[in-house]
C-alpha cells in the first residue's frame, strides 16, 4: 500500500508579501531602489503591482500617505534598510498626525548575520514604533503573510494611521507555503453606535439648539461621513465649517457651507457638533468656540489625548451611523434657524467682499491673493490641490475652494515641508484624468525638487504653481515683529526654479505680472509633461496669522 500527498506551493518571502498586498487591493508600491527590496520587487512584478520609483525615500513614503489621502485605501511604500527607513520617518510622523492609513515595508539586514555588522544593519523597530500603530519584524519566512495582514488591519482600524514591517534579507529570499486566508480588511465607515445615554444627550442638545454649527475635519473624511453629514445639515439647517481633509466633504458652493464666517460662527454658537477634528492649535485648543458653547464630539474612536475643555456629549463609533441617528431624532420640534443662517451668510459675504482689493491687486511681483484668483478661475471642479509651503499655502487655504472629498491635501498639523511632490505623484497616479496642482513656496521646493524628474520619467503630468518671494515668510515676518530683525530667513530673489524643472524634463514658466498668469497656466496644463509656473510674489506681504504654534 502506498500513499501520496499533493505537493504544496512554496513561494519566496517577497512573493508572499506581494500576494497579501494584492489580496487586499493594493495596486501601487512607492519605492526607491535598494538591494534589500529585490525579492519584494520580484514578487510585485509577478503579482501585477506597479512600482513607482522616486528619487528620495521621503517622497516614496509621502506618496504612500498621499495615495491614502486621495483614495481612502492604504498606501504602501517600500524603503531599503537603514537610511532608506530613516529617510521615510517624516512621512510616518505626518501620517500619524493625519490618521493616514499606510504601510511601510522596510528592508533589513539578514537575521543569519545579525549583530555581525552587515551593511545598513540597524534595528528599525524601536525608533519607528513611536510613530506607528504597529511595528514588527518576522522571525521566519512563514510569519511574513500574517504580519502584512496584521499591519494593514491596524492601519485601517480607528484611529487609522501608519504601520511598519521590516523583512530580514534572508527571510524574503527563503521560501514558505502560503497560508489560506479569507481576511477582509475593516471598513473605516463602520463601527459601533455609542451608548444610548450619550446619544440621547446629544439629540436633546441639537433639538433645542437655536444657533448650532458643525465643525468637521479629517476623521469625517476617513470615516466616510460626508453623505450622512450633508443629510444632517440640510434637514437640521446647520451652518458648517471644515478643516483638514474635511474640506470638500461639504461643497464650497453649498448654502450651508461657510469659511470666512468661522470666527463668528464658532463663537456665536450655542451648540457645536465637532466631527472628526481635534481641538488642537487650529481650534485655539478649544478657545475658538464661545465660552458658553456646548460641544458634542463625534469621532471614530476616543481621542488620544484629553479634550482641552469640557464637552457635553461624546459619541464614538461609525461616523455615518452616528450622524444618521442624530438626524433622525433631532429634527422634531427644532427651532427656526433661518435667522442664524442668514446672520452668518451676511458675515461671510462681507468678508469675501473685503478680499476683493487684494484679489484684484495689480502689483508685480504679485500679491498671493491675486495669483490664487487667477488660478481659481481655471481649475476644474474636481481638481486636486496640494499645498506644500508656509504663508503661500496659508493664503491658498483661505481662498481656494474644494467641492469634492479628497481634493485638498496639505501637510496637516505635522507641518512637514517637502510632502507635496510625493502627494502629487500619488494623486495623479490615482486620478490621471484630473487636474493635479501642486502649490509650492520657493522654500518648500528645495526639499523635494528632484521629484520633478520622477514625474517627467514616469509621465506624471502635475502642474506646479510656485509663490517665489525669496524668503522664508512664515519665519521672517514673525521674527521681525518680535525682535525687529530676522536671521536665517532669506533666499535668493527670483531664482529660476522653472529652469530647474526644464532641465529635469519638464515645462517651465516664469511670471512677474498678473496678466501673465493665465496664459502661463494654460501652457502648463497643455504641455503634456510636468510643469512649474514660477510666479514672483511680493515678499513684503504679511499673512494675517491668527493661530498659535502652541
Amino acid at each position: 500500500m502506498s500513499t501520496s500527498t499533493e505537493p504544496t506551493t512554496q513561494l519566496h518571502g517577497g512573493r508572499l508579501v506581494a500576494r497579501r498586498l494584492k489580496a487586499h487591493g493594493v495596486t501601487k508600491l512607492f519605492t526607491l531602489s535598494g538591494g534589500h527590496l529585490f525579492s519584494i520587487y520580484d514578487g510585485c512584478r509577478e503579482e501585477g503591482i506597479d512600482l513607482v520609483d522616486v528619487r528620495h525615500e521621503q517622497a516614496a513614503a509621502f506618496a504612500a500617505e498621499g495615495w491614502a489621502k486621495v483614495t481612502r485605501q492604504p498606501g504602501v511604500a517600500a524603503l531599503t534598510a537603514g537610511p532608506g527607513v530613516t529617510n521615510g520617518m517624516s512621512a510616518l510622523g505626518s501620517a500619524q498626525m493625519n490618521n493616514s492609513p499606510m504601510l511601510v515595508l522596510g528592508g533589513r539586514a539578514p537575521a543569519l548575520r545579525w549583530g555581525q555588522g552587515s551593511l545598513q544593519e540597524i534595528d528599525h523597530v524601536p525608533f519607528v514604533r513611536p510613530l506607528t500603530k504597529f511595528a514588527a519584524t518576522p522571525s521566519s519566512t512563514e510569519e511574513i503573510p500574517g504580519l502584512v495582514d496584521e499591519a494593514l488591519v491596524a492601519a485601517l482600524s480607528a484611529h487609522s494611521g501608519p504601520t511598519f514591517v521590516d523583512f530580514p534579507l534572508d527571510y524574503v529570499f527563503m521560501e514558505a507555503e502560503e497560508p489560506q486566508s479569507d481576511l477582509v480588511l475593516p471598513s473605516m465607515a463602520e463601527g459601533p453606535l455609542p451608548d444610548d445615554a450619550a446619544l440621547a444627550r446629544a439629540i436633546e442638545l441639537l433639538r433645542k439648539a437655536e444657533r448650532p454649527v458643525v465643525m468637521a475635519g479629517t476623521n469625517l473624511y476617513w470615516g466616510h461621513g460626508e453623505r450622512a453629514l450633508l443629510e444632517l445639515i440640510e434637514e437640521l439647517r446647520i451652518p458648517t465649517f471644515v478643516n483638514g481633509l474635511g474640506r470638500g466633504c461639504v461643497p464650497a458652493d453649498h448654502e450651508l457651507y461657510f469659511s470666512r464666517a468661522r470666527g463668528a460662527g464658532l463663537k456665536g454658537a450655542d451648540v457645536a457638533l465637532v466631527i472628526g477634528v481635534p481641538m488642537d492649535f487650529r481650534l485655539g485648543f478649544g478657545g475658538s468656540f464661545g465660552e458658553e458653547t456646548q460641544l458634542i464630539v463625534v469621532d471614530r474612536a476616543e481621542p488620544l489625548r484629553e479634550h482641552p475643555r469640557p464637552v457635553a456629549a461624546e459619541l464614538y463609533g461609525g461616523i455615518p451611523g452616528i450622524l444618521t441617528s442624530l438626524r433622525e431624532n433631532a429634527h422634531l420640534d427644532q427651532p427656526d434657524r433661518s435667522g442664524w443662517v442668514k446672520q452668518l451668510r451676511e458675515v461671510e459675504d462681507e468678508k469675501r467682499a473685503g478680499e476683493a482689493q487684494e484679489m484684484n491687486d495689480p502689483r508685480g511681483p504679485l500679491h498671493p491673493m491675486r495669483l490664487y484668483k487667477e488660478l481659481g478661475e481655471v481649475l476644474d471642479r474636481n481638481a486636486i490641490i496640494i499645498g506644500d509651503g508656509g504663508d503661500f499655502v496659508s493664503y491658498a487655504g483661505r481662498v481656494i475652494d474644494s467641492y469634492e472629498p479628497g481634493c485638498w491635501l496639505d501637510p496637516g498639523p505635522f507641518g512637514c515641508l517637502g510632502c507635496g511632490p510625493g502627494y502629487a505623484i500619488a494623486a495623479k497616479t490615482a486620478h490621471p484624468d484630473r487636474q493635479v496642482v501642486l502649490l509650492q513656496g520657493d522654500g518648500a521646493f528645495g526639499f523635494s525638487a528632484m521629484e520633478y524628474d520622477t514625474m517627467a520619467r514616469l509621465g506624471i503630468n502635475v502642474v506646479g504653481v510656485m509663490g517665489n518671494n525669496g524668503i522664508w515668510a512664515l519665519e521672517k515676518h514673525p521674527m521681525e515683529f518680535l525682535y525687529g530683525y530676522s536671521v536665517a530667513a532669506d533666499l535668493r530673489p527670483e531664482t529660476r526654479y522653472d529652469q530647474v524643472v526644464e532641465a529635469l524634463g519638464g515645462h517651465g514658466e516664469f511670471v512677474r505680472t498678473p496678466d501673465e498668469v493665465k496664459p502661463a497656466l494654460a501652457r502648463a496644463f497643455s504641455a503634456g509633461k510636468p510643469a512649474l509656473v514660477n510666479v514672483s510674489t511680493d515678499p513684503t506681504v504679511v499673512y494675517p496669522r491668527k493661530s498659535n504654534l502652541a
